[in-house]
């Protein structure tokens, strides 16, 4: 079994390099660039990509929300190869990138990951994700996509939500299936990433849980969702991935 390349801890999506430049103040583990105007995991025009990934400097890693895979694979793998045309010589490159399973059934997903996967430089990490509401994004269920995810050569999923402005992870799924889906990632050999409008207890909820990379970008802004990443609250957020009391904020 292939070891992981991302961390366990907080992943924290960003949208510009000010807002990355508080991130790693707060201390994050992983910086995930992503436009929240443009879907759950919404793609950043190129330059402001790689502006991000410069300011970040390989201080930590940097993951890509590269949209739905049913919009095509190979395009997911030509956008990566732009942002890295605009990175400087020596500049860290992103380790990861994801995206969603939305409007395909379980083997279109698999062929379209695998495209994907044959499509990355082989240092790049294509993450599978799962969406726990399902039928908003006309998916697949989680545990269809948990199941076919390791044999499609993944190391990491993520469960996430689609509708961003309906209820979040714990409201769509519930204690008792986070729970199973963490025993399942397990068993299957992934490290699961789980994500969906996590408050600040819901984030030390889904660690006791055993999740290894908790992501969040509501909990981390002030203002919400299409707010700004305040330092504080990231720094509020770390702390709980490391087992430190925090009091919510």
């Amino acid at each position: 079994m292939s070891t992981p390349t991302l961390p366990m801890g907080l992943l924290v999506s960003v949208r510009s390099v000010v807002e990355a430049a508080a991130a790693l103040a707060g201390g994050v583990s992983i910086i995930d660039i992503k436009e929240p105007g443009r879907g759950p995991l919404g793609r950043a025009e190129s330059a402001v990509t790689a502006a991000i990934v410069t300011v970040v400097a390989g201080h930590t890693p940097v993951t890509l929300a590269c949209g739905e895979l049913a919009d095509g694979p190979v395009q997911v793998a030509e956008y990566f190869q732009e942002v890295c045309s605009r990175l400087a010589v020596g500049t860290p490159p992103p380790v990861a990138v994801k995206a969603g399973p939305g409007r395909l059934a379980a083997d279109c997903w698999f062929e379209a990951f695998k495209t994907l996967q044959a499509a990355l430089p082989p240092r790049v990490e294509a993450v599978a994700v799962a969406y726990a509401d399902w039928g908003s994004a006309r998916s697949v269920r989680p545990e269809l996509i948990l199941a076919a995810a390791k044999e499609a050569g993944a190391k990491t999923l993520l469960i996430d939500t689609f509708d961003k402005s309906g209820p979040g992870l714990f409201a769509v799924a519930g204690v008792n299936t986070i729970r199973s889906w963490v025993a399942l990632a397990r068993q299957a050999g992934l490290r699961l990433a789980l994500a969906g409008q996590l408050s600040f207890a819901e984030v030390t909820v889904v660690f006791r849980l055993g999740g290894e990379i908790v992501g969040v970008r509501s909990a981390a802004c002030i203002g919400g969702r299409h707010g700004l990443i305040d330092a504080e609250l990231v720094a509020n957020l770390t702390a709980v991935a490391h087992g430190r009391e925090v009091t919510a904020p």
